[in-house]
C-alpha cells in the first residue's frame, strides 16, 4: 500500500520570511482544528510534526471514517527539493520559449544527457539557493526554479507544508493557504513511497 504525501508549497518565500510565514499557517491550521499544536514523530520526512486535529475534515474532500489521516503535517522552512514520487517526472519546459526538454524516452529510461545538466543544476541549487540550466532549444540560461515540470514534480523553495497520508485537499483549502501566504503563487505535489 505505502505512503503518499501532498505538498503545497510557496514558490514565492524566500530564507528570510518562510519561518513567519509557516507560523502563521500553523497558527490558523491550529486554530481551525486541522492539525494539533504540539509536534509528535507522526510524519516520515522530518522527526516531528503535527498530528491531525478534530476537524482535519475541513481539509479534504472527503472525510470518511475510514479515510481518516494516520499520519500529519510537515512543515518544511528552509531551503528544500520539494518532488513528487515515484516516477512521473516525463519533462521540463523552458519559461523562455515554452520548448519541452523531455527527459524520459519511450520506455521510461532516463535520457542521460538532457537530464544531466538539470542534475547538476539541483545539487548546486540545494547547496546554495541559486542554480541555472541552459535550454537546449533557445540556448537561454534560466533559474532553475523558472522550469516547469509536468505534474509539478519538482519545486525549488524555502517553505512547504507536506501532509502525510491524509485523502485529498481540497482545491478550496489550498487556496486558503495560499491567501496566508500573502497570495504568493503556490504548487501542489502529490506522492507516495
Amino acid at each position: 500500500m505505502g505512503d503518499h504525501f501532498q505538498t503545497i508549497v510557496d514558490l514565492d518565500a524566500n530564507g528570510a520570511d518562510a519561518e513567519p510565514l509557516a507560523r502563521r499557517v500553523v497558527e490558523w491550521l491550529v486554530a481551525e482544528g486541522v492539525v494539533l499544536a504540539e509536534r509528535t514523530d507522526c510524519v516520515l520526512s522530518l522527526p516531528m510534526g503535527h498530528p491531525p486535529g478534530p476537524r482535519w475534515g475541513r481539509a479534504v474532500v472527503e472525510a470518511a471514517a475510514d479515510d481518516e489521516p494516520w499520519d500529519g503535517l510537515a512543515v518544511h522552512a528552509g531551503r528544500t527539493v520539494f518532488h513528487g514520487w515515484p516516477g512521473g517526472l516525463e519533462a521540463a519546459v523552458c519559461p523562455r520559449c515554452s520548448a519541452t526538454t523531455r527527459l524520459v524516452d519511450d520506455g521510461w529510461a532516463m535520457i542521460d544527457e538532457a537530464w544531466a545538466p538539470f542534475v547538476d543544476a539541483i545539487g548546486t541549487w540545494s547547496a546554495t539557493g541559486v542554480a541555472q540550466v541552459r535550454c537546449p532549444a533557445c540556448a537561454r540560461i534560466v533559474p532553475l526554479r523558472d522550469w516547469a515540470w509536468n505534474d509539478d514534480y519538482f519545486a525549488f523553495a524555502h517553505l512547504g507544508f507536506e501532509f502525510w497520508n491524509w485523502p485529498e485537499l481540497t482545491p478550496e483549502f489550498r487556496g486558503r493557504v495560499a491567501e496566508l501566504l500573502d497570495g504568493h503563487r503556490t504548487a501542489y505535489l502529490r506522492g507516495k513511497i
